[in-house]
């Protein structure tokens, strides 16, 4: 047969087959259904995968990007950031980098037009977006000479896009735009493209600033929370990068002065380990393993689709057997028969391909609306040409594979003798035990993804049993507020502006208690900072510096608004901060450290090594917090007052931005903030709040990891055990249909109908005994990746594997006691007439 010839034969082909299918719609839907489900949430999944593992970064040459970090092991393993002094090092004496640049993640308040707001920024040294590569869309970068001691004002500022757009509706006359910026003249040099991101920071900056350094400020311990982030020369690889800065830390070390307290010694101590790592891999921290469970687990279900178009083909093939030796016995070679198939097979996954995509589009959306806040890439994900690939391969793999193959035994093995099967006889014994051995797959996949949810259920239930040091968050409304900027300078004239601000909102209607803080729990950066704490009596050896513990300054009243429990001593009062705030309490973990009880441990003095003569009392010893999420151990914590005297190298300390934090029913509802805002700037007008929102918020997004991990596996398990109890019930049924002439006689001779029932509900109980047994000894394996997401709960948990193992059983029971209460509702007098 020629070209042309063959092509119009498979064209023929085509329209049968888009003739034939709807005349079967039961067979056609639950094919097309089935495949669009297992495709649709296995591409969202991918989706996800793809944008935030495989996808490149958005930066030209990104596998050269890296991440420095510098971890001391004297320090209890804590990263210590990057110093200013460290970064002029490595510029100045590396071999490996083509560019370097720091950053931190922070907030500025802009003042424009007479109104003052808060906005988010990223503070960039020279080298920072160099390294990234990313040319702005209007203006320039920063120069090297903006960032020193010689640099004149106005300060320059690079807009976002977004903010450019926002705030200035894309007006071209923004470049060169004067601005105020924390109080100082700032002047617009650039505007970056639409699509540059910085996804190290919790939100995208509004605007970049240049960070100011002055080497003869800087020191060997002056940090200050910054991030190293570098472009590798071509060729140079992150271990030869990590090397060049082991050369380059004795020479960081031996250049720079000391800052008072702490000895060269003790900074040998810390015993710096600098790591380097791939730009991506950094971003993607720990989720990777998540996203790769949720793969295998969609993947899962995708094989147990499939395995249901397979059961589905076959008993489309058997019901076609006398058609099949009929064209067979006119003549029709099997490859005529087995292509007819293949394109039957293409049509069903063209359909249930379109369908899958449609709903893969649907999925995605809901998924970036479940993804944590801490999800890497969040925002870039989507369907990009190699996920529309992957379905198209996908689609065409699983039908043809699974569904072509299996009828394909079919129309090879057509022959005449078929043509005396008789109406109603058993499918032979080879096409059974495919068909079974299909739906015990199905119910050990099932069992293993149901397994999972279970865990992560049981996991979800621990967690909101955890005392996270505070109570009841729904009912705690939060703001943060910013110094003013003609207040900066003067700490005693800042706090009393928040003092004034905190009695105008205790005033309020519904407030319970008010307070305030520099660090709201499970915040996180920027506003999070550990600092070595020393204790009166107690001398590190050999000079070495204390262990960092957690800070944070509080208001009184703060403990009472948060609900956490004072566990010895005494709250801290005004008074105490009138007195030059020479007072602290700490965590009962750290109190725990210091004594054997925690109430021994009030009247213990401590200081940080940057203030030798700054000794705190501690007056009182409060429950442990969950400040890096309910994961996570409970820090070490020291809670200062928010105002002292001689503290960290000032005469007089203050925290410019505090969150207030207010205990009422009303917390959340927009008149709630609209009147702590009113409440604000009655004190004063210039004050800018932000970033309201309810503790339920914070407390939510320790959970959120799980929570997503949660969903998915619940609908990975729900859809697995939905499609393996579909198959269960299709191969009852089917056997039903096959055997209704014997269940017929049965009846006729005597047999009970329960009897029948009892038969075919006890086929089906063994089939999903064998896949459960199976899918015990496989979730026994599986169930140990899901390790990092477990909390409280062991992968080998035997309750969870008892409820899943009931889950299965009670479900494969039901769908098969449906077919069986039809078999032996079967009529044995129309069987034998029919015979």
């Amino acid at each position: 047969m020629n070209v042309t010839g063959y092509l119009e034969s498979v064209g023929r082909d085509l329209r049968r087959a888009l003739r034939s299918l709807p005349r079967r719609p039961a067979f056609t839907g639950a094919a097309v259904l089935t495949l669009a489900l297992g495709l649709g949430a296995t591409t969202a999944i991918f989706s996800v995968v793809y944008s935030v593992l495989l996808k490149p970064l958005p930066y030209p040459n990104a596998g050269e990007l890296v991440r420095i970090r510098h971890p001391a092991a004297g320090l209890g393993g804590s990263d210590i950031g990057a110093s200013p002094a460290m970064y002029l090092t490595y510029r100045k004496e590396n071999r490996t980098f083509a560019e370097i640049g720091l950053w931190s993640d922070g907030g500025q308040t802009l003042t424009s037009e007479g109104e003052t707001t808060r906005i988010r920024s990223l503070r960039a040294s020279h080298g920072l977006l160099q390294a990234l590569g990313v040319q702005p869309l209007r203006g320039r970068w920063f120069t090297e000479g903006e960032q020193g001691p010689a640099a004149q004002e106005p300060n320059p500022v690079i807009l976002s896009y977004a903010f450019w757009r926002g705030r200035f509706g894309g007006d071209e006359a923004a470049l060169g735009r004067a601005l105020v910026v924390d109080g100082r003249p700032a002047q617009v040099v650039g505007i970056m493209p639409p699509d540059f991101r910085f996804d190290f920071m919790n939100s995208q900056p509004d605007i970049i600033v240049t960070q100011m350094f002055d080497p003869a400020r800087a020191s060997i311990n002056t940090f200050g929370g910054f991030n190293a982030l570098a472009r590798l020369k071509p060729g140079v690889t992150p271990e030869a990068a990590r090397a060049d800065i082991e050369r380059m830390l004795p020479i960081w070390r031996g250049a720079w002065p000391m800052q008072q307290g702490v000895t060269r010694e003790a900074v040998e101590n810390w015993r710096v380990a600098p790591v380097v790592r791939p730009l991506k891999d950094d971003l993607v921290g720990n989720i990777a393993s998540t996203l790769w469970v949720l793969m295998g687990a969609i993947g899962a279900v995708l094989l147990v689709a499939c395995a249901n178009i397979a059961n589905l083909m076959l008993v489309r093939a058997d019901a076609r057997r006398q058609e099949f030796a009929i064209r067979a016995a006119l003549g029709a070679m099997p490859a005529r028969l087995a292509r007819e198939l293949f394109v039957e097979s293409l049509v069903i996954a063209a359909l249930g391909g379109a369908l899958g995509l449609a709903i893969a589009y649907a999925g995605i959306k809901g998924l970036v609306a479940l993804g944590p806040g801490g999800l890497p890439r969040l925002g870039e994900i989507g369907v990009y040409p190699p996920v529309l690939l992957f379905t198209v391969a996908v689609a065409l793999c699983s039908t043809l594979v699974f569904g072509s193959l299996a009828a394909l035994k079919h129309a090879v093995h057509a022959d005449a003798g078929a043509l005396g099967a008789t109406r109603g006889a058993s499918a032979g014994r080879e096409r059974a035990r495919t068909r079974n051995t299909l739906v015990v797959v199905q119910v050990a996949l099932a069992l293993v993804l149901v397994v999972s949810s279970v865990l992560l259920i049981r996991t979800f239930e621990v967690l909101r049993r955890v005392d996270a040091g505070f109570a009841d968050p729904a009912t705690l409304q939060t703001v943060r507020t910013w110094a003013p900027n003609d207040l900066m300078r003067d700490p005693q004239a800042f706090t009393r502006v928040q003092h004034e601000a905190l009695d105008a909102i205790a005033k309020l209607p519904g407030v319970e208690a008010a307070a305030f803080t520099s660090t709201l729990p499970m915040e996180g950066a920027p506003f999070t900072f550990d600092l070595p704490v020393a204790v009166e009596g107690r001398p590190m050896a050999g000079g070495a510096t204390p262990p960092p513990r957690r800070m944070k300054f509080v208001s009184p009243g703060y403990f009472a608004a948060m609900g956490s429990r004072l566990v010895a001593g005494r709250d801290l009062t005004w008074a105490d901060i009138d007195a030059g705030g020479r007072v602290a309490l700490v965590s009962e973990g750290f109190a725990r450290e210091l004594a054997t009880e925690p109430a021994a441990a009030l009247g213990m003095r401590v200081r940080t090594p940057a203030e030798p003569d700054a000794w705190r009392e501690v007056i009182g010893v409060v429950q442990d917090l969950k400040d890096d999420g309910l994961y996570a151990a409970a820090p070490s914590l020291v809670y200062l007052p928010v105002s002292m005297e001689s503290a960290f190298g000032a005469p007089q300390f203050g925290i410019p931005p505090v969150a207030y934090v207010v205990r009422t029913q009303r917390a959340g509802t927009a008149s709630l903030v609209t009147e702590i805002r009113n409440a604000v700037w009655s004190v004063n007008a210039n004050v800018p709040v932000a970033l309201e929102r309810t503790m339920q918020t914070l407390y939510g997004a320790s959970l959120a990891r799980t929570s997503f991990a949660l969903v998915m596996l619940g609908i990975a398990g729900t859809m697995a055990l939905a499609l393996g109890l579909l198959g269960i019930y299709g191969v009852i049924a089917y056997v039903v249909t096959q055997r209704s002439r014997e269940i017929g006689i049965r009846l006729a001779l005597g047999a009970q109908p329960r009897e029948v029932r009892a038969l075919f509900v006890r086929h089906g109980l063994v089939l999903a005994g064998c896949g459960a047994a199976i899918g015990l000894v496989a979730a026994l394996g599986v169930s140990r990746l899901l390790a990092a997401l477990l909390y409280g709960v062991a992968p080998t948990d035997p309750a969870a594997y008892g409820v899943a193992l009931g889950v299965i059983l009670a479900a494969a029971a039901l769908a098969s006691w449906l077919p069986a209460r039809r078999a032996a509702a079967i009529d044995p007098v129309e069987t034998l007439r029919a015979e």
